[in-house]
């Protein structure tokens, strides 16, 4: 007993000594949420404007250019498949420079390539060189996540699923902004006008790159914590705010200080000395991502990635096909060219609208019901609006299901895009979610092929059934997704989640006494509780040895 006294008084001095420091996610949370972060949801927000028009592009550009170059539907069917197959090298590409160079050279070369290639495809001289560039804009805008884990790194922990909601509005509004555009410059001017005017949120972004700070927590991963002192000062200065007492130090620092008290702890009470298993900073992220620890994490968010993409770019697909190609399906033929024209602009944009109404959705149950059930409810309903579309429906019947379907997918949408960068840990965040990314380009790949190679051989049952059979499948993947990211603090590195699972097996294998191991789990999960984890873990390693 008196050796459990001692260990348990020097445990608490020890605790007492890393009062003077404080964690990156404490001085984000005294911080808060103020003009600083605004600034960047602004900046970080015009990004994703520009990769959303640059997305949106695909609904008009296709069939104007297959009318105006004389294309098969195959040809016209790999304009959208090659800018898919770019985004299948960038994600995977900008997700290793974000990592290991900075987020900020990773946005950096994500507008410089969206912005020129964009730009010089609206003078693509023939169809072969419209492939190319469309493929090098690709390319650039595989690299799009970066400004969702940049911006993510910079909200505190307790209101970071409404402000991530917010952020994600801004593709909403590149949608809506690009399907309004077409409508007012195709008639009109062509597409080559629309194509040039969509690169220039890109041009903006690259004018105001000076301004935008590297991100604190990548910093702190990388052991330059002073750079983010100055970052996290300066925000706390434009917030009317202070960072706490102390001295700022990693996640990695917490780390080592927390076991230095263990291990001198469990010195005095046992033996044996526990040599938790860790990944060296430096390791390589591909290394680290493809460790035992997270192969079903990553297969999951895999499938989730292509089946959500899948969809996504598959409804938005449908909304132009069966608005051009209902009446070459059906005996009589309904409209004519030009009122069909204007027919998919309007279309096109009723149907962009319904991500306000899932922007709205996602945002009110995310924090109240989760990450996982809220994308599980979504698909599922998402699933059910599309079951009508298995036989042909008029215009609005047509608009109405592909409204409400594209409402609950763009949810689940925004939903995963704040899911995905919470798992993964700051060390491997940008690749891990690059590589989902760059997964779900393949479905984006496929997609076309389905929307609009099945469409417009008159087999829209077969289309709307691989759709939906994507959509179920997706809602497996999440089902079956071992975490809930909902109120948890964001990892630096997987040494940290480790330690902290590993602790939680502990109490599962009754390794440790207790009469809750539900709360004690949900205990460790909490770095705020870092304490008495440790506390349980000395006891632990006494109660064996004393046996």
């Amino acid at each position: 007993m008196v050796r459990i006294a001692i260990s348990l008084v020097l445990l608490r001095v020890r605790m007492g000594d890393s009062d003077t420091v404080y964690t990156l996610d404490e001085a984000l949370t005294t911080v808060g949420f103020g003009k600083y972060q605004g600034l960047l949801l602004a900046y970080g927000g015009l990004g994703w404007v520009a990769e959303a028009m640059e997305m949106m592009i695909l609904s008009f550009v296709g069939s104007a250019v297959q009318s105006e170059w004389h294309l098969s539907s195959g040809q016209k069917s790999l304009i959208s498949t090659v800018v898919f197959a770019g985004m299948l090298v960038g994600a995977y590409f900008w997700g290793v420079i974000s990592d290991n160079y900075g987020r900020k050279k990773g946005f950096l070369g994500v507008a410089s390539i969206t912005a020129v290639a964009g730009l010089l495809s609206a003078v693509s001289p023939n169809y072969k060189s419209l492939l190319l560039l469309r493929c090098i804009t690709g390319v650039g805008l595989g690299g799009m996540h970066i400004y969702t884990s940049w911006f993510l790194e910079f909200v505190p922990t307790p209101s970071r699923g409404a402000w991530m909601i917010v952020f994600s509005s801004f593709w909403t509004v590149g949608t809506i902004f690009e399907a309004g555009l077409a409508w007012i410059i195709m008639p009109s001017f062509g597409w080559r006008w629309l194509v040039a005017l969509s690169s220039g949120p890109s041009f903006i972004v690259l004018l105001l790159y000076c301004l935008a700070p590297e991100s604190p927590r990548f910093l702190c991963m990388k052991g330059r914590t002073s750079e983010a002192y100055n970052i996290l000062r300066k925000a706390a200065l434009l917030n009317g705010t202070a960072l706490p007492a102390g001295k700022l130090v990693s996640d990695q620092e917490q780390d080592q200080i927390n076991e230095s008290t263990a291990s001198e702890s469990t010195h005095l009470l046992s033996p044996r000395v526990d040599e938790p298993y860790k990944y060296k900073a430096n390791s390589s992220s591909l290394f680290i991502l493809f460790s035992s620890k997270l192969i079903r994490t990553n297969l999951l968010l895999w499938f989730l990635y292509f089946g959500n993409t899948f969809a996504y770019y598959g409804v938005i697909l449908l909304t132009s096909e069966l608005s051009s190609d209902q009446s070459k399906c059906n005996s009589i033929k309904l409209h004519s060219e030009k009122s069909q024209n204007a027919s998919l602009y309007i279309d096109v944009f009723i149907t962009s609208l319904a991500e306000v109404p899932g922007l709205i959705l996602s945002a009110f149950i995310v924090d109240r019901m989760g990450r996982k059930f809220s994308m599980v409810i979504m698909f599922v309903l998402a699933s059910l609006l599309l079951l009508p579309l298995l036989a042909h429906q008029n215009e609005i019947l047509t608009t109405t299901l592909l409204f409400g379907a594209r409402t609950f997918v763009s949810a689940t949408f925004v939903v995963a895009c704040i899911y995905c960068p919470e798992v993964y840990p700051t060390n491997i965040r940008a690749t891990g979610v690059g590589i989902a990314t760059a997964i779900g380009r393949i479905g984006g790949m496929i997609c076309p092929l389905v929307a609009v190679g099945l469409v417009n051989d008159c087999q829209q049952a077969y289309a709307v059934i691989l759709f939906q059979l994507m959509i179920i499948l997706s809602a497996l993947s999440v089902l079956l997704s071992p975490f809930e990211t909902n109120g948890r603090h964001l990892a630096d590195t997987l040494t940290a989640d480790d330690r902290d699972r590993r602790v939680a097996n502990m109490f599962a294998n009754g390794d440790v006494m207790t009469t809750d191991q539900t709360s004690c789990e949900e205990l460790v999960a909490f770095p705020s509780c870092r304490a008495v984890t440790l506390l349980l873990e000395t006891i632990g390693s006494y109660v064996p040895h004393f046996q």
